[in-house]
């Protein structure tokens, strides 16, 4: 016989009833094979010393090993599947009733006291069978009972006076079942209440978890022991983790500064952080800490607000007007310049100038062709948002960028290495990524060694598995760490003859098409990191979302 719990019915017997139900019911056997290898035990042990088999001692064995034989039967059947429940229950049941009325007839009537025997029998048959059909139970053991005690009297067997003990008995059957109907059904509605509390409880986690995705903030839930059980995929982003990490994992395995900060938090739930640059990918973020569970003991929530977006989108803010007006002022100014230097290329091939004449000519060519510059670099950020988006492999292209920058700015081509590190794909618009690594290449070049290999372009996998990185690295003196928050604002610059827009229009490019510009920590020189998209439906969503 198979372990008891092991090869529940798994078909259509099972569908009303769960496995609990069909254990409960073998539980109930074993009472059975209990209660007949007691009853059979005790005639052949004990023999005429008890009352039991009194009367007719073949009836009572039959009975009684048919009782014990059809117990172990119902335990197979069970543990197969054959029959429904209810079936068996009721089988169970009408066996009771027939083979205990037997023995209860061959030992004399209600005076063996083994009528009581088929009380627990209506009990759990009530309780098992979410009380239905308790009643009619309890009707067939009182039609049993009393037909044995009427065949009996009938008989001259016993007398009449035997009916009050069977009418006693038969209430008790009543009793039993009603209560047994009565508990099964504040079981079924505690089951119910039950269900339907585990329902919104798990409806309550799938919407919190959406509130949560939906955060533009960080979101780590972390427990008192630092563990985090749960986090958005903003998180995911700003840390740099895998979206297959299983939780729970310590944060302080993940990122040991946010640990020891969560410990001193602990400490000190007033304690106030500076804002944290997270190395893996250049985020700079803000860690605030609202403690869960009544204090700081009993577990926090951890939100990281990324300042780099905030700081983006202050800048937009602040830039949105100025570039109307930039724009509105390029155009009117553009013809202005336009006759200005058309008129100071007309004086400088006059004959008959002097040095000096020419030097003041020189100068105001220079300086309208800078201003004409100027005007066409912020012509052409309004007109950034006119892409040709394309997925395409970084090597060729690489390749090709550097053959064309060189012949254009009349570079040796050996200053240029190029590193693919990665067979993934960017996803990008080439005339408008021409324009990012052409400014980025020049300014490599403006402040490099000139030497073999000074410049590097280098293609490695982002921190996601939807992101490659394009680094534009110089040997040059790098950046001064004053200088680099103006590095990316409109018209900075400290060369004397640049426009201040390059870096600038360089990043709204990337924003437009979903992609990021930073200048990362180097050891020397610049180091500049455009984060792309392989994903072109990702990427156009991230466009338009910047765009809106």
């Amino acid at each position: 016989m198979p372990g008891f719990g092991a090869g529940w019915p798994s078909s259509a017997a099972q569908a009303a009833y769960p496995p609990p139900f069909w254990r409960s019911l073998t539980y109930f056997n074993v009472y059975r094979l209990a209660v007949g290898a007691a009853l059979l035990g005790a005639v052949l042990l004990l023999g005429d010393n008890l009352v039991l088999a009194s009367v007719d001692r073949r009836l009572y064995l039959g009975a009684a090993v048919a009782y014990l034989v059809s117990a172990a039967a119902f335990v197979a059947m069970i543990q197969g599947g054959w029959v429904r429940f209810t079936v068996q229950l009721a089988f169970q049941v009408a066996a009771d009733v027939v083979f205990i009325t037997l023995m209860i007839h061959a030992s004399g009537g209600m005076r063996s006291a083994l009528g009581l025997l088929l009380l627990p029998t209506l009990a759990a048959a009530g309780l098992i069978g979410r009380g239905r059909l308790a009643l009619f139970f309890a009707s067939l053991a009182s039609m049993a009972v009393l037909a044995e005690t009427a065949y009996s009297v009938v008989a001259d067997q016993r007398s009449s006076a035997d009916f009050f003990p069977t009418g006693l008995l038969c209430v008790g059957y009543f009793a039993t079942a009603w209560l047994a109907h009565t508990l099964a059904r504040r079981v079924v509605e505690s089951e119910e209440l039950a269900r339907q509390q585990e329902m919104r409880l798990a409806s309550m986690a799938q919407i919190n978890q959406l509130v949560i995705q939906d955060l533009h903030d960080g979101v780590l839930v972390l427990d008192e022991n630092g563990r985090i059980l749960q986090r958005n995929s903003q998180a995911e982003r700003l840390l740099g983790l895998e979206s297959h990490t299983e939780a729970p994992v310590s944060v302080n395995q993940l990122l040991p500064v946010l640990g020891e900060r969560f410990r001193q938090w602990q400490e000190n739930p007033e304690t106030r952080f500076d804002l944290l640059r997270v190395s893996a990918t250049n985020r700079l973020v803000r860690t605030r800490f609202v403690p869960i569970k009544g204090g700081a003991q009993g577990g926090a929530v951890l939100f990281l607000e990324d300042m780099s977006r905030i700081q983006s989108q202050a800048q937009q803010l602040k830039l949105a007007a100025l570039g109307r007006l930039t724009a509105n002022i390029a155009h009117e100014i553009r013809n202005p310049l336009s006759a200005i230097s058309h008129a100071a290329e007309l004086l400088l091939e006059e004959r008959g100038l002097n040095p000096t004449q020419r030097r003041l000519l020189s100068i105001v060519r220079d300086n309208t062709q800078r201003l004409e510059r100027m005007v066409k670099e912020v012509l052409q950020l309004n007109r950034r948002d006119r892409a040709n988006v394309e997925v395409f492999k970084p090597e060729p292209f690489l390749r090709t960028f550097v053959e064309e920058f060189c012949h254009g700015q009349r570079v040796p081509q050996e200053t240029f290495v190029v590193e693919v590190g990665t067979d993934r794909t960017v996803c990008f618009d080439r005339g408008h990524l021409n324009q990012v690594l052409w400014n980025l290449c020049s300014n490599a070049w403006r402040y490099c060694r000139k030497a073999p290999g000074s410049i590097r372009l280098r293609v490695v996998n982002g921190v996601t598995p939807n992101q490659v990185c394009l680094d534009v690295i110089d040997d040059g003196p790098g950046i001064d760490p004053k200088l680099r928050a103006q590095l990316f604002e409109p018209f900075f610059t400290t060369a004397p003859t640049g426009t201040g827009l390059g870096l600038f229009i360089a990043r709204e490019i990337c924003d437009a098409k979903g992609a990021t510009l930073d200048c990362l920590d180097s050891d020397g020189g610049a180091h500049f990191r455009v984060v792309c998209r392989r994903d072109h439906v990702k990427a156009q969503r991230a466009s338009d979302a910047i765009q809106r």
